[in-house]
């Protein structure tokens, strides 16, 4: 798995006119994924560890595997089609009759926040990385603006 994937950390979130983009990458490079309001705002809650006043579908989702004894041991954003971002959740299980690994299609924007809030890690495989633009330089901007 080393070679194929990348681990990367969320850089950035900001709103847009018709949602959130959402920045992801390494020191070398960074991109973006766009998605709805709700999933940016429930992302940029799990960065900064705050907590919704009611449970969100995130919390219960991680409520629910915690209760089967279960958790998010990793995402892998895995294919990129014409702008189009798709995502394997892996969820890990152990209980008496011994240890279980479940790889279930996601949309990245759940499974980045179900990530933030179990404080596990998010990777890109390598050739979504190598065919993604480079945003690098844009966020720096961006955020060069904001101060």
């Amino acid at each position: 798995m080393e070679n194929q994937v990348v681990p990367v950390l969320v850089k950035g979130v900001m709103p847009t006119s018709g949602g959130c983009a959402v920045f992801l990458g390494t020191d070398q490079k960074i991109f973006v994924i766009y998605m709805e309001q709700a999933i940016g705002e429930a992302i940029q809650r799990a960065i900064n560890g705050d907590e919704s006043p009611r449970p969100m579908t995130h919390d219960l989702m991680l409520t629910l595997l915690d209760g089967l004894e279960a958790e998010v041991e990793r995402v892998v954003i895995n294919h990129v089609d014409q702008g189009t971002f798709h995502a394997r959740l892996i969820v890990s299980m152990e209980n008496e009759l011994g240890h279980k690994i479940i790889e279930l299609d996601a949309r990245p924007s759940d499974s980045i926040v179900l990530a933030l809030a179990s404080g596990t890690p998010i990777y890109v495989a390598r050739d979504v990385m190598d065919a993604v633009d480079d945003m690098t330089e844009i966020l720096a901007k961006i955020l060069e603006q904001g101060s």
